[in-house]
């Protein structure tokens, strides 16, 4: 019993940690097109990146999205790990903050 809490508390906290780390993963990855804000960079909007700011996909739409791309948005499958996709879905919903 206590190996399975000490399980389920390790899992609770790396997705903590992954979801802390969801800024620095959309600064990273994601600004130069959608810009700092979610709005778009001059270079993003030219390409018709998406104003995140005003998106109404779901969080598992943004998940897929990140994770296949679409249009000229790169797939970020097997460069990121599905908890950092999850993490950077769930900041984009929140409102890029």
């Amino acid at each position: 019993m206590k190996k399975l809490l000490v399980v389920v508390a390790t899992l609770s906290l790396a997705g903590i940690a992954v979801a802390a780390e969801a800024p620095a993963i959309f600064a990273a990855k994601c600004t130069m097109c959608h810009g700092k804000d979610g709005r778009g960079s001059p270079a993003g909007l030219k390409m018709g990146a998406t104003d995140l700011t005003k998106t109404k996909a779901s969080e598992a739409d943004v998940a897929k999205v990140v994770t296949n791309g679409k249009g000229k948005m790169t797939a970020f499958k097997g460069k990121l790990t599905p908890e950092e996709i999850d993490a950077v879905a769930k900041y984009v919903k929140a409102g890029i903050k």
